[in-house]
Formats: C-alpha cells, sequence, structure tokens
C-alpha cells in the first residue's frame, strides 16, 4: 500500500539567499517523518529500525507523532514516549536492524533505516544477499508484486567526526553500492535540507530498490529553495547559476557532491571569483551519484549530450566528493576526456582534529580546492606545475601564479592557528557565501 506523504512545501525551509539560512537537515526531516507516521496511523504501515541513534541524529521530531516498540515488560515511567505498540525500532545491532526491516517490507510495508555512516557496513553482506533477492524476484518471480524500496540514511558522516576522530570516518558504503546491481541501488548525496527532503519523498515513493542517502545533522546553509530542490532532484545534477560567471564558456567547472564537500567548493568558489574575476567559472552540484555514469551501464546515467552541455568537451573538471575517489572515477569510466576529472575526497586521513584541518588533510579544503582550479584551467601555471597537464587548459589568466602563492599562504596561516589555538579560525566557523566578498565573509 503507498504511503500517503506530507507536502514538501510545508516543511520547506528558506533559500531567498543562498546561503544565508543555516538549518539541520535532519532535524527537518524528523518532522517530515513525524508528518508521515501521522498520515499513515491508521494503515500501520511506516517504521523507522535505527540503531539507538533517532537522537542523537537530530530526528527526535518523529517522538512527538509515534512511540518506541518495546517487547518486554518494563517500567513506563523510564521513558516518556513509551507505547507498548510503537512503530519506531531501535537496538544496538545493526544486522538486527536490517532484518527487522528487510521482513517489514517484504510484507507489503514501508520503512527508513537511520544509521552512522561509520557502521552501516556491519550489514553489507545482508545487503548484498538482499539485492540478490530483488534481482532474482524480477527476473524469475515476475507474478510478485513490487515491493518498497530499502531505505538507508547515513547520518554523522564523516567530515564532521571532529569528536570522535578517525575511527568513525569512513565513507565505504559508497563503493559497496556500486557493485550491487546498475537497475537496483541508487545513491543520493543531497546538499540541504530542501534536496534532502524531495529526496526523501522520492525514495520512499520508489519500488523494488536500494536506496542510499547521505546527510548532515548539523546546521548547515540552504542553497536552493524547494522548486529548485524538486527540479535539482528530478535531474540529479545542475549548473547553481548563482554560484557560476562563466557565460556558457567556462575555463573550469567546479563540481560538489555531498554536503561539506559542496560548502568547502563554494567556499573555494568565492575566493577565486574575488581574488581572479577573470576566471570563469561554472559551479555544478551532484546530488544522484549515478547520474555520472553512462546510461548504458546505469539507468539514472545522464545522457551523453546533457553529459557534454553540463561539463562541457574539454574544460578541467575540479570534483569534490563526499566518499572515496575511486568511487566518482569508476562511475565515469569511458565518458570522453575522463582524465580531465580531478577528483578529489576522502583518502584515509584523519585524527580527533577541527573539522577544516581535517578537510586540509584530505585535501579538499577551499585553499587546496582553489589552487587546484587554478593549476588546471590556466594553461602557463599547468605547464610548469609537476603532475599537471595541460592538455585541457584554456588560456592564461591574469593573477593566477599569485593568487595560488596566496591562498598557499593562507592554507600555512589557518593550520598554524588550528594548532596554537584548538579551533578553526572564526573566518572558517563565520564563512557564508558571498560572489565577490572577502574570504571571510
Amino acid at each position: 500500500m503507498p504511503l500517503h506523504l506530507p507536502e514538501l512545501g510545508a516543511h520547506a525551509v528558506d533559500a531567498t539567499e543562498p546561503g544565508a539560512h543555516s538549518d539541520s537537515a535532519l532535524g527537518t526531516l524528523g518532522k517530515y517523518l513525524a508528518d508521515v507516521f501521522r498520515l499513515n496511523r491508521e494503515q500501520h504501515n511506516f517504521r523507522i529500525v535505527c540503531p539507538d541513534e533517532v537522537s542523537s541524529n537530530r530526528l527526535n521530531a518523529v517522538f512527538e507523532a509515534e512511540g518506541h516498540a518495546y517487547e518486554w515488560p518494563t517500567d513506563h515511567d523510564i521513558s516518556p514516549d513509551y507505547v507498548p505498540n510503537g512503530r519506531i525500532m531501535e537496538v544496538l545491532s545493526e544486522h538486527n536492524c536490517q532484518g527487522w526491516l528487510q521482513g517489514y517490507v517484504l510484507t507489503g510495508r514501508h520503512g527508513i533505516f537511520p544509521c552512522y555512516e561509520a557502521f552501516i557496513p556491519i550489514v553489507d553482506g545482508m545487503v548484498n544477499q538482499y539485492g540478490k533477492f530483488l534481482k532474482m524476484s524480477r527476473e524469475e518471480a515476475k507474478w510478485r508484486e513490487p515491493v518498497a524500496s530499502m531505505n538507508y540514511l547515513l547520518t554523522s558522516e564523516g567530515w564532521r567526526q571532529d569528536h570522535n576522530g578517525y575511527s568513525h570516518q569512513m565513507p565505504g558504503f559508497i563503493n559497496s553500492m556500486l557493485n550491487r546491481r546498475e537497475d537496483i541501488t541508487r545513491i543520493y548525496l543531497p546538499p540541504d535540507t530542501n534536496t534532502l527532503l524531495a529526496t526523501i519523498e522520492q525514495c520512499l515513493c520508489s519500488t523494488g530498490r536500494i536506496n542510499l542517502v547521505i546527510a548532515s545533522k548539523l546546521p548547515l546553509p540552504t542553497w536552493l529553495s524547494m522548486d529548485e530542490a524538486i527540479e535539482h532532484v528530478k535531474h540529479g545534477a545542475t549548473r547553481w547559476a548563482w554560484a557560476s560567471n562563466d557565460d556558457g564558456e567556462p575555463d573550469v567547472v567546479l563540481a560538489g557532491c555531498g554536503t561539506i564537500p559542496t560548502v568547502e567548493l563554494l567556499a573555494a568558489t568565492s575566493l577565486l571569483r574575488t581574488t581572479v574575476p577573470e576566471l570563469r567559472i561554472r559551479f555544478v552540484n551532484v546530488s544522484n551519484l549515478f547520474v555520472l555514469a553512462n546510461p548504458e551501464h546505469r539507468p539514472d546515467g545522464m545522457p551523453a549530450d546533457a553529459f557534454s552541455e553540463l561539463f562541457t568537451d574539454d574544460k578541467p573538471v575540479i570534483f569534490n566528493f563526499h566518499g572515496y575517489p575511486s568511487a566518482v572515477h569508476q562511475l565515469i569510466h569511458r565518458r570522453p576526456h575522463q582524465e580531465r576529472f580531478h577528483v578529489r575526497g576522502y583518502i584515509e586521513e584523519g585524527t580527533t582534529t577541527t573539522p577544516f584541518d581535517l578537510l586540509a588533510m584530505n585535501g579538499v579544503d577551499r585553499f587546496q580546492l582553489a589552487i587546484e582550479a587554478l593549476g588546471r584551467a590556466d594553461i602557463s601555471v599547468a605547464e610548469m606545475a609537476r603532475g599537471m597537464s595541460s592538455a585541457f587548459a584554456g588560456r592564461s589568466v591574469p593573477g593566477a601564479r599569485e593568487a595560488i602563492e596566496s591562498f598557499g599562504q593562507q592554507l600555512q596561516r589557518t593550520r598554524r592557528l588550528i594548532r596554537e589555538q584548538g579551533d578553526d579560525p572564526p573566518e572558517i566557523k563565520g564563512w557564508v557565501w558571498s560572489a565577490g566578498g572577502s574570504a571571510g565573509t
């Protein structure tokens, strides 16, 4: 039975000015899911299963509409939300949650599985087996009615595990999902609250899939209005005109995929537009990872002409990614001139440190991204820089070399301050988007 879903507009957050408003995407999603419970109360066809992390991931608004499920006698006073037949199931056992949701979905009902990003690989083997079941069911038991999708919501993602440290930095489930059947899996990395809501609606409406959604629980800027977010989710990747100044002919394409990578790439864009205003930048955001793939291999793959229109045919692309760079390289295999894609992401560098320092350790901070963009776009710089091919660099950009030196100095200064003060400096923590302001405004 299909779910009754809330109107997205009722939960939309303000995006009148891109980046001016901050919001916890998971906090707002909790309110949306509370309404899902309310709208489907009579049908009893929706559950959340979670390894003891609903509240810690800011989804606690669901408890305003639904309670925990308990199976043994307990003192009601220990839990103000005690409901004997509650539909929120929490136990610190990922494989138990997988079994619960899998069985529930196969009865024709719906659910979602929030989990810390670092610990979802615990059920990797079970997800693999379920994917095989879906394949065989689809191909050899066509009499079976389609069932709702298995929906995984990965939270507490590695780029903000500055307090838990290295042990909680692990985006590898993305790579595992790439090895599942192409027509069954989907991977979504919505960049803000409104795109998360639109993505979850799409997942809850889908059938016969394994959907992976990665989002952040911490307050982050909202970039797109709800109407823009719906359109963005529809395409899976779009050019953000308000962050671009290319007028149809960029020197470099800056592409972000994931919440923190998008924020940091926009910070790099602001730096570049302020310091090197003649550099023509096209800013692209990717929320459906599989649009990068050839449509012959992935149903959501972007057609060749649309891919060329978005990423150009011959310009360098700096791709700032949430997970391991190998995932993007795997997807763009056999795309024309794939060597012009320079992917940065998590490279297994980390410790208990500040958020910016963690980015810098992995080479995905604003300064290193800006340096990379200039090095790839400017032909005179590219020809001289070791390891940078000039094959796809277009022209000499005034001020490029001076800007590269300045960005390098700013990176060194910032990391020195972090070591001295034990925290990110105010211009990093308080950064907001500006198309033409200074680095710290």
